[in-house]
């Protein structure tokens, strides 16, 4: 939802901030649907999200509200969605475990990066846009493949191909994006070293 180019506040109350909120709020009961096999009612709980999702950035930009909150929220909100989704589904056997292990990876390597950025004094790094395609790309396969539970079977020749197409996008753009989050971390320790021993060399000269 953030964009570098414009200021961020530190308003909390925020429309655009509730929705990020909702869609945080409603990752268990999406969760659980899935677990119980209420296939219509996940799908439809997911659309909502997409749609909330988009619904807040347009707002944020519309009303002027972008918010230190709401870019930390919205891609919470995006890889909680993500992580139910892919949890839900793989229990169930709709997709198979090695889906859940090369997409979560990625997050969990990066998760490995946020000690090194606060050890300069660096907060999480904002969304790229290869990574805002590959939540796009995912959080539409994912409803995709909870379709064929709900439909009659005929579709599914139509829809798994289109899924899967969707998924593989993610992935590869997921991955992509990871790719440039850890570039900027290097970046980052780098100048930040560099920094350091410039500041060390000039208080040794005095």
């Amino acid at each position: 939802m953030a964009d570098n180019n414009l200021q961020l506040s530190d308003k909390v109350l925020t429309w655009p901030n509730a929705l990020s909120a909702l869609r945080l709020l409603l990752v268990p009961v999406f969760f659980w649907m899935i677990l119980i096999d209420q296939n219509l009612l996940a799908f439809s709980l997911l659309a909502i999200s997409s749609f909330t999702d988009w619904l807040d950035g347009y707002l944020a930009r519309k009303l002027n509200q972008m918010t230190r909150l709401g870019q930390l929220l919205d891609p919470a909100a995006d890889r909680l969605f993500i992580l139910a989704s892919l949890l839900g589904l793989a229990i169930t056997d709709k997709v198979p475990w090695w889906l859940v292990v090369v997409i979560v990876g990625r997050d969990v390597l990066l998760f490995f990066t946020l000690p090194i950025l606060a050890k300069v004094a660096y907060g999480p790094l904002p969304v790229n846009y290869s990574g805002k395609a590959g939540t796009f790309a995912l959080l539409y396969a994912f409803p995709l493949m909870l379709l064929p539970a709900v439909l009659p079977s005929e579709w599914s020749i139509a829809i798994y191909p289109l899924a899967w197409g969707f998924a593989f996008w993610g992935i590869w753009m997921y991955w992509w994006a990871g790719g440039i989050y850890l570039r900027q971390v290097y970046n980052i320790r780098k100048t930040a070293r560099l920094t350091s021993s410039i500041l060390i060399s000039k208080k040794e000269s005095n």
